[in-house]
């Protein structure tokens, strides 16, 4: 299970399995499109390829670019593809480098240094 969508009408009962759901980081959140009337769209969404990144109070951005079945070119395209994302983001009064360092790893792995300069799209 990736992806729990739910109406906010059944969130009540979603609730109770926040003990089960929150620490997988299943539950729903309207913030991330999860809790909607429009199920259908939401569901369409997530299987076009639907990624949501978080930033924490350090500012450092966490996200899935793939899974064990992709493909290395699979996991390249979705990294090349967040990476332009965050560019595309970028605000304009931010000087200098935008990115300062990009760290790849599995779930339960050290993390491997990329240089941001290799990544960097236009």
């Amino acid at each position: 299970m990736d992806v729990i969508i739910t109406t906010p009408n059944v969130m009540a009962k979603v609730g109770a399995l926040g003990r089960i759901l929150g620490p997988r980081g299943l539950m729903p959140n309207p913030k991330t499109g999860t809790v909607t009337m429009e199920v259908g769209k939401a569901v369409k969404e997530v299987k076009a390829g639907k990624i949501d990144f978080k930033v924490d109070k350090f500012g450092i951005v966490h996200t899935a670019i793939g899974k064990a079945s992709f493909s290395a070119e699979q996991i390249a395209d979705n990294a090349k593809e967040f990476m332009a994302t965050i560019m595309k983001l970028k605000p304009a009064a931010a000087k200098g480098s935008y990115v300062k360092s990009i760290f790849i790893s599995t779930t339960m792995s050290a993390g491997l240094q990329i240089d941001p300069k290799s990544v960097e799209t236009k």
